[in-house]
């Protein structure tokens, strides 16, 4: 600023004298020329007489002429000139002085600055990756590691030596064309390392090094890539990694310090916790020419790894559930058809804290394949329709209809507003016309359950006693003259958070729906005739049909709550560990709502989910192979184009419960025949866990992408 000030201020002085100068000259030269006016005599002073006049000085006997008029000055034209030039040589120096001065602000008082900006100008600043943070289960069991990986990288003047990206392509075994446009690839900035290749053997590493003349302008790095010792154990929870887009440039969230070339998490935990997992960059000082290109290194900052995390997830539990679906749906080759269902997913929950101990959802993925970025071969088996879309983790982005699992939360609605109590019964005789429609509807077992209490209702699943139950709802309402709400059922069912997410710590979480009258106004708003609200509505949506949709995490984070009375916050999270392996933070169990309800009422609910699990003969039988107290409900909803697709819900033990277990396998079948074995063993698995017999864990495998399935036409009868 100083410097500026004094350039300045001698470039106002050098302007001021030329000003002064000039000024100077041009009064002297007035003044000359002056004095030469009045040194000059008129022609007639001279005796000179005019040859048109006489001596009197008349013309043609006119008046005088006067004198004054006829004298005219002449100056010395010498004079003139001395001025102008003397005018010239001013400005010159003027101008040159001006030049002189600035030479001399530049080269004197300015010369640190510009010695300063021209060194800087020599270098850019280069950022390196960081070492992301690992992932651990609760017990400390590495789910995702990082691994070293020898990598080939050039500078960016390589893509047009042809001689060395020849080499570079018969040695690393690339295209020519492929080397020469990861070269070209300024995605990492200009002044960036471009890599080449990845995991490279390390006989062509030695090549490369043994013979660096011959491959000017190409190093060899040591970099970490992920590695998933497990394969896909976890996958959809685990997420993957992957190169940071332009979007995501475009929008980097606060606290995150991201750059071209980063890998950044795309899904699951990875992307969850993407803050936390990244480290901090390493920086490389380089000089670079006038084409950016890298000429050398000055200085060089070694990255900073990111924080590691510890998950609520079991291994040895997760790979029980993993196996399990796997095993269910594609037990032959991996090939989906081979066994029930196309597709499945359960969730292990700890209902005192909320901490997920499995998530599982098939057909899964290898994350390992998006390292350094998804062949094409891979994302269009992964694409494909026959692959049953094995990226969605159905068990947070899977919508069903929840079927008979949705009658414990009815009942309680009955029970709530008066519609049903301990001395409430029916009859069932395998139909119901309360509409008096002539088109009655079914119950499941079309023989008919006879005389039931609500708790034979829940215990038997019987459809008659809930389309009764729905139809007092749908006479109480305000539209039909009642005195209840007309969304009094859905109103009840939101206390246990149907319809909303939980806010698990993962993204691409469904929301679910319980559907309104409103609802269907706006669903059905081209379609008049279908968008009124009517009574088959509510007796389709009591039992679990109809329009209602669930997740199975909606579903387990429910029936937690009617095991324990609170509606826990369900989470992934245990603890973040800093570089320095102390504990920077950990998770608080939140309670996310209390239902109002009675206890008395809790009670009636339980013990009939504790009848399911000892009364029903097959469920009774998978509880105790494996010794487990439990209470449970079976779930089986219909298509009308597909085969059913079977739920079962489960808690344990029954008299102090631990973990809640929620499990689908869409278009399997029936709840009871293919859902329950699958739920008892997860069960089963997360309480031996506990008891210390469990701790295997294994590798699972990707999804091979093939299926076999042929569609059944629709549901060959329900059961439940």
């Amino acid at each position: 600023m100083l410097i500026a000030f004094i350039a300045a201020l001698v470039t106002l002085v050098v302007a001021a004298i030329v000003v002064v100068a000039v000024l100077f000259l041009r009064n002297r030269s007035k003044s000359a020329n002056l004095s030469v006016k009045k040194n000059v005599r008129p022609i007639s002073s001279v005796g000179v007489s005019s040859s048109l006049g006489d001596a009197g000085g008349r013309v043609g006997g006119g008046a005088p002429r006067s004198s004054a008029a006829a004298q005219r000055p002449v100056a010395n034209p010498a004079d003139n000139l001395r001025s102008r030039f003397v005018a010239m040589g001013v400005l010159a120096a003027a101008v040159f002085g001006s030049l002189t001065a600035k030479l001399w602000s530049m080269q004197v008082l300015s010369s640190e600055s510009y010695v300063s900006e021209s060194e800087e100008n020599q270098y850019a600043t280069v950022s390196t990756p960081a070492p992301r943070g690992l992932i651990y289960d609760a017990a400390g069991v590495a789910l995702v590691k990082n691994r070293s990986s020898l990598t080939v990288l050039a500078d960016s003047e390589v893509a047009d030596d042809h001689d060395v990206l020849q080499r570079l392509s018969t040695v690393l075994g690339l295209p020519y064309n492929v080397v020469r446009q990861r070269i070209q690839d300024t995605s990492t900035g200009a002044q960036s390392q471009r890599v080449v290749a990845g995991d490279v053997r390390l006989r062509d590493v030695a090549f490369i090094a043994e013979h660096s003349d011959a491959f000017k302008n190409v190093t060899v790095q040591t970099r970490t890539v992920r590695e998933y010792p497990y394969g896909g154990l976890a996958a959809h929870v685990l997420g993957y990694t992957g190169a940071v887009s332009e979007e995501e440039l475009a929008a980097v969230p606060e606290g995150r310090d991201i750059e071209l070339g980063d890998d950044v998490g795309k899904t699951g935990i990875e992307q969850f916790y993407d803050r936390l997992l990244s480290g901090d960059h390493g920086q490389r000082k380089v000089v670079a020419d006038a084409s950016g290109n890298v000429v050398e290194v000055v200085s060089e900052t070694q990255p900073t790894k990111g924080s590691d995390l510890y998950l609520t997830i079991k291994a040895p539990v997760q790979y029980v559930c993993d196996r399990a679906l796997a095993n269910l749906v594609a037990p032959v080759n991996g090939v989906i058809g081979t066994g029930k269902g196309v597709s499945a997913s359960a969730v292990v929950m700890d209902v005192r804290d909320g901490g997920i101990v499995a998530m599982a959802s098939y057909p899964t993925f290898a994350p390992e394949k998006f390292i350094g970025g998804i062949t094409t071969e891979a994302w269009e088996l992964y694409s494909s329709d026959e692959a049953y879309n094995p990226l969605l983790n159905r068990a947070i982005g899977g919508l069903y209809p929840p079927a008979s699992t949705f009658k414990a939360f009815t009942s309680l609605a009955a029970l709530a507003y008066g519609f049903a109590n301990g001395g409430t019964t029916w009859n069932c005789t395998g139909s119901w016309d309360g509409w008096d429609t002539g088109i009655p509807q079914r119950c499941w077992n079309h023989s008919g359950h006879g005389t039931l209490d609500l708790r034979g209702g829940i215990v038997n699943s019987c459809d008659v006693v809930f389309y009764d139950i729905a139809k007092q709802f749908w006479e109480h309402g305000e539209s039909q003259g009642g005195s209840i709400a007309d969304t009094a059922l859905q109103d009840y069912l939101k206390k246990y958070r149907f319809g909303e997410t939980t806010g698990i710590d993962l993204f691409g979480e469904s929301s679910g729906r319980v559907p309104t009258p409103d609802w269907k106004a706006e669903w059905f708003r081209n379609q008049p005739e279908e968008a009124r609200w009517q009574g088959g509505d509510m007796t389709n949506m009591i039992i679990g049909q109809g329009y209602v949709l669930a997740t199975p995490l909606q579903l387990a984070v429910a029936y937690g709550a009617v095991a324990t009375g609170n509606i826990m916050k369900p989470h992934l999270l245990k603890e973040v560990h800093n570089a320095a392996g102390d504990v920077a933070a950990s998770f608080e169990p939140e309670v996310l709502d209390v239902p109002d309800v009675p206890a008395e009422n809790l009670a009636t609910v339980r013990d009939a989910l504790r009848g399911v699990a000892t009364e029903n003969a097959g469920i009774a039988a998978l509880f105790d192979r494996y010794g487990v107290q439990a209470a449970c409900k079976t779930g089986t909803a219909e298509h009308t184009d597909d085969e059913d697709t079977a739920w079962f819900a489960c808690y344990a033990p029954y008299d102090d419960p631990r973990y809640v277990v929620a499990c689908l396998v869409e278009h399997g079948g029936g709840g009871s025949a293919v859902a329950a074995p699958l739920g008892a063993e997860i069960l089963a698995a997360a309480l031996a866990y506990d008891e210390g017999s469990l701790t295997e864990v294994g590798e699972i495998a990707g999804s091979t992408g093939k299926s076999d399935v042929h569609a059944s036409g629709g549901s060959g009868g329900r059961t439940d």
